[in-house]
C-alpha cells in the first residue's frame, strides 16, 4: 500500500463525516475487523469530527482492512485520504480523511494504546445493521 496523494485541505461545508465513518466501519467489518467503534470527537477535538477505531488479528488483516476502508469510502463517493501512516509495519494504520480518521490496529497495539478508554466519554455512533452486525463487539 502506498501513501496516497493529498486531497484538498478543506471539504465542502456540511460534509457528513459521521456517514463516511460508518461506511468505513462497514468496510472494516467486511474484512473481519473486530470491536469496531465510531466515536464523535467533534466537540473536543479541532482537527477532526469522528474516529473509527478497529482491529485486525495480525498485520496481514490490518493491511486488508485498511485497504478496504480506503477503497470502499472512495467507491461510495467519499473523500480521498489526506494521508496514511503505518503502512510500513501494519501494526497501527492511521488513515486521515480530514473530517474523520480511521485507526486500524493489530490486537496487541490496540490493547496497548487503549484509544477507547481515552475517548470513552465521547458519544458513539451506531454503524451496525443486519448486513454488518460487528465481530467481537464488547457491550
Amino acid at each position: 500500500m502506498e501513501t496516497t496523494e493529498p486531497a484538498p485541505a478543506e471539504y465542502p461545508a456540511g460534509e457528513d463525516f459521521a456517514h463516511w465513518a460508518v461506511v468505513a466501519a462497514r468496510a472494516a467489518d467486511d474484512k473481519q475487523a473486530t470491536n469496531s467503534i465510531v466515536v464523535d470527537v467533534a466537540e473536543v477535538l479541532g482537527i477532526t469530527d469522528v474516529f473509527l477505531i478497529t482491529a485486525g488479528r495480525n498485520p496481514r488483516m490490518v493491511r486488508a482492512i485498511a485497504k478496504n476502508i480506503q477503497d470502499e469510502v472512495m467507491k461510495a463517493g467519499g473523500p480521498k485520504p489526506l494521508r496514511m501512516e503505518g503502512h510500513d509495519t501494519f501494526e497501527w494504520v492511521l488513515i486521515d480523511f480530514g473530517g474523520f480518521i480511521c485507526h486500524v490496529f493489530d490486537d496487541d497495539h490496540r490493547a496497548y494504546y487503549e484509544l477507547e478508554r481515552l475517548w470513552g466519554d465521547r458519544p458513539r455512533i451506531e454503524w451496525r445493521d443486519e448486513n454488518h452486525p460487528g465481530l467481537g463487539e464488547e457491550e
